[in-house]
């Protein structure tokens, strides 16, 4: 009986787990309806929020299916700036409005390239910064993370939305976020770094929000600074350049080291210079943790986010840390 009772179980596991697969397609993200709760795992509404709200640039952050603080962060941003109540909450009215800014399918198929599979790639990645200086480049590891990074979703969901899939075959047909944002429809005024909220902010020249990211905004040890400054300069594909008067822990070397450009390089695909020295805003080779981690100063964006940013910004562009909290009604950021 005690037997039979454990095959039951197991076949309904099954069951329910293929259920849990089949869910999580396409058509099913893209037919996607509004759902209240607070529901737990990947969840097909909260993906399709997060990938408007991507498109939108009310950045999420990291694309995962699941409710998080950053998607809390952005929903309450979106909410703000459409003048609905900012509770960071996905509501019917929240919902209803964001499924107005974009008409086309949340996710969508895209054709693997030779050049997403060829690299170069950097298999190994020390943990150390000492180590890393030793590397000739610091690639992606692989065309799994280069395609996530791409298109801003976890390893772990694109690997979920293609089941069975090597990701090492050019020709290879994908299911992927559509994130394309286009370009903003107005001019950029200048940006805003929130250091209470922890997120960055573009405006337009009447104070509109045109752009709204996660960020992860200095440290007890390392604050950021306050007041203004200006964008000096925007540096692609940047290497690093260590100090030894920065006395980062962990760093045991007394020496100056650089470590060579790549995507997973301390700061990232881009570095915007500001005009207080030794502080930028920059990318990150962990964009998991954005918003959920401290800085060494400096303000730490997704790498997508900190490109989207980059383009938005010019020599002389005005950034304005704030000190104290922006009134958003997210009270899961504070």
């Amino acid at each position: 009986m005690i037997r039979l009772l454990l095959v039951v179980a197991a076949v309904l596991a099954l069951a329910c787990g293929g259920a849990e697969a089949a869910k999580l397609d396409l058509t099913a993200v893209n037919q996607a309806q509004f759902a209240a709760g607070e529901p737990k795992g990947v969840d097909l509404t909260v993906l399709k929020a997060q990938i408007l709200l991507d498109r939108a640039r009310f950045s999420p952050g990291l694309i995962d299916g699941r409710l998080s603080e950053n998607f809390t962060k952005a929903v309450s941003a979106f909410q703000t700036a459409n003048g609905l109540p900012s509770d960071g909450k996905l509501t019917r009215e929240t919902w209803d409005r964001l499924m107005t800014t974009s008409a086309g399918p949340v996710l969508v198929t895209y054709e693997v390239t030779r050049k997403d599979v060829r690299g170069p790639f950097t298999k190994r990645i020390p943990a150390r910064m000492e180590r890393m200086a030793r590397l000739r480049r610091l690639g992606y590891r692989n065309a799994v993370e280069k395609l996530a990074e791409r298109f801003h979703i976890s390893e772990q969901l694109l690997r979920r939305l293609n089941p069975g899939t090597s990701f090492r075959r050019a020709g290879t047909t994908l299911v992927v976020p559509d994130v394309g944002r286009g370009d903003p429809a107005v001019a950029t005024a200048g940006v805003e770094v929130d250091k209470g909220a922890r997120v960055v902010r573009v405006l337009d020249p009447a104070g509109k929000w045109l752009a709204v990211y996660p960020a992860s905004i200095g440290s007890d040890e390392k604050p950021a600074p306050s007041g203004m400054a200006e964008v000096k300069r925007v540096v692609h594909n940047p290497t690093y350049h260590y100090d030894p008067d920065f006395a980062f822990k962990g760093v045991r070397t007394k020496r100056p080291f650089t470590i060579a450009a790549g995507p997973n390089n301390p700061v990232g695909t881009v570095w915007i210079d500001l005009s207080i020295e030794s502080y930028g805003i920059h990318g990150t080779p962990e964009p998991r943790k954005i918003g959920t981690t401290f800085s060494h100063g400096c303000i730490r964006l997704t790498n997508w986010d900190a490109e989207d940013l980059a383009s938005m910004v010019q020599k002389g562009a005005k950034v304005n840390f704030k000190d104290e909290m922006a009134d958003t009604g997210d009270e899961r950021s504070q």
